[in-house]
């Protein structure tokens, strides 16, 4: 199977489709949970800190307790799990109480699996394209986290950059000299920017996680990639965000996560390395 698989493209794309619809369930999961998984820990540590005693919690994690209806509480079966075509069947409604259930999900779902296909079917069945699957699927988890919580979790900035970095040992995508030149400079170049912008206003402009991300797509691409990625991510933020104040009555306190920005800048870093190096002049 693994033959035929490294001998067709086309057979691999369609296997990293199905492969991702998976993935992309799984995705849901940690873009609900994760942020209530670190809240629950740092309520915890701080409640240590007090000297408190918090009382015994269900277990809770990525694994437990099984998916429910947020409205009723209905567990969500097997066949009531099957990444879009579950959705489809159930017209977008619980099973139980008929409350909706977010289109967002088996967009998550297709958005997965349509990125691994095109890693694949851009990189082919090669360690790249393997290592093009697992980039978009943390990247993905991260922007959607990051759009709901303004949050984007060390578990997976850091396991990020420690990927992008033990790939380039054998120079998958950049020089391993590069590829820790990009994840040195990606975090201090948004460091400082974030200490100008506070001394200079009193406010914080970014968060600390911002800083690994740019840190880890350094240690993936490498140090000449950081302009570009600074750059459009910035561009493509600025431009949404002054659209979302003038178009959506978006209040100009109310924080605009830039994770989302940066994971997209990323991804097309990814595909169009060379054609955005140009664009910018960065070549």
């Amino acid at each position: 199977m693994l033959e035929v698989l490294e001998q067709s493209t086309t057979l691999s794309a369609i296997a990293a489709f199905v492969l991702g619809l998976l993935i992309g369930s799984f995705l849901n999961v940690v873009i609900h949970r994760l942020p209530k998984m670190l809240e629950s820990d740092w309520q915890r540590q701080a409640a240590e800190a007090r000297g408190e005693i918090l009382p015994v919690a269900s277990p809770y994690n990525l694994m437990v307790p099984r998916s429910s209806c947020p409205a009723c509480g209905h567990r969500i079966g097997a066949l009531e799990n099957i990444p879009v075509v579950s959705w489809l069947m159930l017209r977008g409604r619980c099973s139980a109480c008929g409350a909706r259930i977010s289109i967002r999900y088996p967009l998550i779902e297709l958005l997965t699996a349509s990125s691994c296909a095109l890693a694949v079917a851009f990189f082919g069945p090669t360690l790249m394209g393997l290592a093009a699957m697992a980039l978009t699927c943390i990247l993905i988890a991260l922007a959607f986290i990051d759009f709901d919580t303004q949050l984007l979790p060390d578990s997976l900035t850091l396991s990020l950059m420690w990927i992008g970095l033990l790939l380039n040992v054998k120079g998958v995508f950049a020089p391993l000299e590069a590829a820790v030149l990009g994840a040195a400079l990606g975090y201090l170049l948004l460091w400082s920017v974030y200490w100008v912008f506070k001394l200079v206003t009193g406010k914080e402009g970014m968060g600390y996680g911002d800083f690994k991300l740019l840190a880890a797509l350094g240690a993936w691409f490498g140090w000449s990639a950081l302009p570009a990625i600074i750059l459009l991510a910035s561009v493509v933020g600025a431009t949404i965000g002054i659209g979302l104040v003038l178009l959506a009555r978006h209040g100009r306190e109310v924080p605009i996560p830039f994770g989302p920005y940066l994971a997209g800048a990323g991804l097309l870093t990814l595909y169009f390395r060379t054609p955005l190096a140009n664009l910018f002049g960065l070549a």
